[in-house]
């Protein structure tokens, strides 16, 4: 596959004249894109219901509502046991909404990146050519086909890999060892987090050969389509051009730093804050490799080798800080994204060290980015405070710690659950979906509704001071 950078090239058409399809999407993108999700989870619904579906006895409509949403929205939440409870087509219908979702959101969030980009003027459109060259501004078809090429590559891969695995060391049968590998590759990639053991990967906790694919998938997949496309461009230079760091871009830099020190430091954190708890027991790689995948998982991808719900209290928060944060913008992970958490850092450093703009890798943070990272960081810790007080106020069964991880997990599209999510009331399983949906949808269509937006006024108000603190 070629993923090239060219130069801006407009055509007439390009720049002045605009179909009608184009201009509704222009005016509403926010409003296709949601309209597009819920169609799909609506009829990802109704076939869950269908009796093919199911094997024992019928869902309600709120399970397969909530089956549907999680898988459309690549969370991973379950109220009923993905492997036993659904048949073998309502698994393959888990799988494709799954697969819609992740591919749908991956491309949505990339292509809307660039229609924000097409609305800027001249010289801020050079600019955003500049720092993220990774893609051609108009060429939509390259983004759709990239994307493509990007997931089955990567899905096709790992599912031969987890297949040959589950065949001749766990003696699956060889139809079941195929499913077994497509199911959580599809699942893995796109940071879904469904799995087919009714103990998700707790067996696996000491197997490098099904924990470190399954890693891999979900990293690659969370670092987003951007970052990918600038991967494959530096693929014949020297460790991935690491060595010319000039020559990525701020997006990729940005985002491929912050992922490596969250991994890094998710990891040295469950390994001394489970030590005494589910790390208990094992031996030092073992721990080592449970830590790692744990700290990996809680990037939005949902799949655990640990019981979650016998981690510590301190456990549970500091995953939820690492749910909320996610992972790359335009990718199949959730969460704020690391390159909200990113800017919000930088402008706090440079607010302590009394700098008047913020710098990143010498660059400094646009004013806007910098708004509209406030805005969808407070919203979204908003969102989250708003589900959990409203279940924590109608409930005495369950701890503020467990409601917490579960509307985090909830709201970044986890999947990550403490144990109680089959055991809420059915109109708590709605808040939950109605955050999971928000929580897929609502940074990226709040960033660029934001973009989109943004106009300049010919006059500005007097400045005035307030306290701070």
């Amino acid at each position: 596959m070629r993923f090239t950078s060219h130069p801006a090239r407009q055509t007439p058409r390009a720049v002045g004249a605009r179909s009608s399809g184009e201009s509704g999407l222009r005016r509403r993108p926010a409003q296709i894109v949601v309209a597009g999700f819920a169609g799909a989870i609506a009829a990802g619904t109704l076939l869950l219901l269908l009796p093919v579906s199911w094997t024992d006895r019928a869902p309600t409509v709120v399970e397969a509502l909530f089956t549907a949403t999680s898988a459309a929205c690549v969370t991973g939440l379950v109220v009923v046991d993905t492997g036993t409870f659904w048949s073998p087509f309502g698994q393959a219908v888990i799988a494709v909404l799954i697969q819609v979702g992740g591919f749908g959101v991956m491309t949505v969030a990339t292509l809307l990146g660039l229609l924000v980009s097409r609305r800027l003027g001249v010289q801020t459109r050079l600019l955003a050519a500049a720092s993220t060259r990774s893609v051609h501004l108009g060429d939509v078809r390259r983004v759709l086909l990239g994307a493509l090429r990007v997931t089955l590559i990567a899905e096709v891969t790992l599912a031969v890999l987890l297949a040959v695995r589950f065949a001749t060391t766990y003696d699956e049968p060889p139809a079941r060892a195929v499913w077994l590998g497509v199911f959580h590759s599809v699942s893995a990639f796109n940071n879904a987090g469904f799995g087919l053991y009714p103990d998700n990967l707790m067996q696996f906790v000491a197997d490098p050969f099904i924990c470190l694919p399954l890693c891999a998938a979900v990293i690659i997949g969370g670092l987003g389509f951007p970052v990918l496309v600038e991967a494959w461009q530096h693929r014949r230079e020297p460790w991935w051009g690491l060595g010319r760091p000039h020559r990525w871009s701020l997006h990729a830099k940005v985002t491929g730093l912050t992922t490596a020190i969250l991994l890094v430091a998710g990891t040295v954190f469950f390994l001394l804050a489970e030590r005494t708890y589910t790390l208990a027991g094992m031996d030092g790689g073992t721990q080592l490799l449970a830590s790692f995948t744990q700290s990996t998982m809680a990037r939005t991808a949902g799949f655990n080798s640990l019981d979650t719900s016998a981690m510590n209290n301190g456990t549970w928060l500091g995953t939820d800080i690492l749910m909320f944060i996610g992972g790359g913008s335009a990718g199949t992970a959730g969460g704020i994204k690391v390159g909200t958490f990113a800017v919000l850092a930088f402008i706090i450093w440079s607010e302590l060290r009394g700098d008047p703009d913020s710098t990143v890798f010498d660059r400094r943070v646009a004013t806007a980015t910098q708004r509209q990272a406030l805005a969808v960081a407070l919203l979204s810790v908003a969102a989250v405070v708003l589900a959990t007080l409203t279940i924590t106020l109608s409930t005495r069964t369950f701890s503020l710690d467990q409601i917490l991880f579960e509307t985090t997990s909830a709201f970044s599209t986890t999947g990550l659950s403490t144990g109680i999510t089959a055991d809420l009331e059915p109109w708590h399983q709605v808040v939950l979906v109605l955050l999971m949906f928000l929580g897929r949808l609502g940074p990226v269509t709040l960033g660029t509704t934001i973009a989109l937006r943004a106009g300049q006024r010919l006059y500005r108000r007097p400045e005035s001071a307030m306290v701070i603190g």
